[in-house]
């Protein structure tokens, strides 16, 4: 799953909404900077009734962080609701061309399938939204679980849910640490779904497409 436009330019046209103007570029670099700097998607201990608010609550922070160079940002507060409501749209996001049909096919043989992510909880109505939620049996966001990649729990979660070990078990994702490393410490087989460059045939822990996964799974 990725933005059907660069986060850079949905920030910027919807800053331009409301009366500031920036730069895509800019605002991806912001973006890229508070975002790492940023502490993880993830609220451990905190009451299930909480969670929705505390979500928002990070985002509002990080968003409001991209913007400090252009402070003061009078109607801040209306744009970041008309932003965040933008990316709880399946419309703000595409599935790579092989994602469905490779999902449905795992789903066929029988596999479990569940995703891990270090999203929040409107990931259920986007994969939903896709046509792919159907698809998982579970779907563990860093935000509801307390955890977040690459810290073992979120991935121990996962295991504990579907009843099964890690050496039974095989995390895809295109995060070097996040879900290659992340998912290894844990102790699951992991494989790192890498588009920007042709993945040698021989390398099992990195591929150029979901749809790879079909020759790891014999």
């Amino acid at each position: 799953m990725k933005p059907t436009r660069r986060v850079g330019e949905s920030y910027a046209a919807f800053a331009a909404k409301y009366g500031v103007d920036v730069s895509p570029g800019e605002i991806s670099e912001r973006f890229r900077v508070c975002f790492e700097a940023a502490p993880r998607l993830a609220f451990p201990g905190a009451p299930e009734e909480t969670v929705t608010s505390l979500e928002r609550d990070w985002w509002k922070n990080l968003v409001a962080r991209v913007f400090e160079p252009w402070s003061p940002f009078a109607r801040f507060d209306e744009f970041f609701d008309g932003l965040f409501s933008y990316f709880a749209e399946p419309r703000a996001w595409s599935l790579y061309p092989e994602v469905a049909d490779t999902l449905a096919g795992l789903k066929q043989r029988g596999l479990n399938l569940s995703v891990i992510s270090n999203f929040d909880s409107r990931l259920v109505q986007i994969l939903d939204g896709l046509g792919v939620g159907s698809c998982f049996d579970h779907i563990f966001v860093s935000s509801r679980v307390g955890y977040a990649k690459p810290e073992a729990e979120i991935f121990h979660a996962a295991l504990k849910r579907h009843e099964i070990r890690p050496e039974e078990s095989l995390h895809v994702g295109d995060s070097e640490i996040n879900d290659r490393l992340g998912a290894r410490k844990a102790g699951l087989r992991a494989v790192l779904v890498d588009r920007r460059r042709l993945a040698s045939a021989n390398n099992e822990e990195r591929i150029s497409s979901l749809s790879s996964v079909f020759d790891l799974i014999q």
